[in-house]
């Protein structure tokens, strides 16, 4: 007697392996950290649509294919730095209260020991470009905020240079209280948001050659 129950297609095969392989370390709480308007560089991968193990329903077509932002997102203990990974980029967001003083856009000594760490991270990555996003909470006026964060962030773009050298350029800018990742009617989403991000490209991972994958005869 035949069966009702559907057979799994591709499609929710590869859904299922991505709901498994995505789960974060830690929650993702809040909305971006960044900036609307980037888009993933990679190719979608290519489906062979008659292949016989894909198993298609008679007339059945596979849908586009599409490449699906899988991000992991951790937080140290303290919140004072979050780290988002994705296939082919690192965002670090460090609170202000690390960096700066408060209302004010002068380094602390500790923090240049931090963007030091950053700097060697994005050395060894090899990234010849370098975004540095200021963020501040909801207090205050939006220009005040406007200007606090392009402050920030311009500060911590000079401390990033002096280690990079000449060969980095940098994309510099100043969001005030836009695109916050925490609630800002509480003290601890503040802080959160009061923040300054640096994102930076990985290196791509070098294609195998054909050499390397044939196997050796025998």
């Amino acid at each position: 007697m035949p069966s009702n129950r559907p057979v799994p297609t591709a499609l929710t095969t590869l859904a299922l392996f991505l709901v498994l392989t995505a789960t974060p370390a830690v929650a993702d709480e809040g909305g971006p950290s960044e900036p609307p308007g980037t888009v993933s560089s990679a190719a979608p991968p290519e489906v062979d649509g008659g292949a016989g193990g894909l198993r298609l329903e008679p007339g059945a077509q596979l849908a586009p294919a599409k490449v699906l932002d899988i991000k992991s997102v951790v937080e140290d203990l303290g919140g004072e730095e979050r780290r988002e990974d994705t296939p082919e980029s690192v965002t670090l967001a460090l609170q202000a209260e690390v960096l700066f003083p408060k209302n004010s856009s002068r380094l602390n000594p500790e923090a240049k020991a931090r963007i030091a760490a950053i700097a060697e991270e994005i050395a060894g990555q090899q990234a010849t470009t370098v975004r540095v996003f200021g963020f501040t909470d909801d207090l205050g006026s939006y220009a005040h905020g406007e200007k606090l964060s392009k402050d920030r962030a311009d500060q911590v773009q000079r401390e990033l240079a002096a280690h990079l050298g000449p060969d980095v350029s940098y994309e510099v800018r100043g969001y005030s209280e836009d695109y916050p990742i925490a609630d800002n009617s509480t003290e601890e989403g503040r802080r959160k948001n009061r923040r300054v991000e640096i994102t930076f490209q990985k290196q791509a991972s070098p294609e195998p050659s054909a050499s390397a994958s044939a196997p050796s005869g025998g």
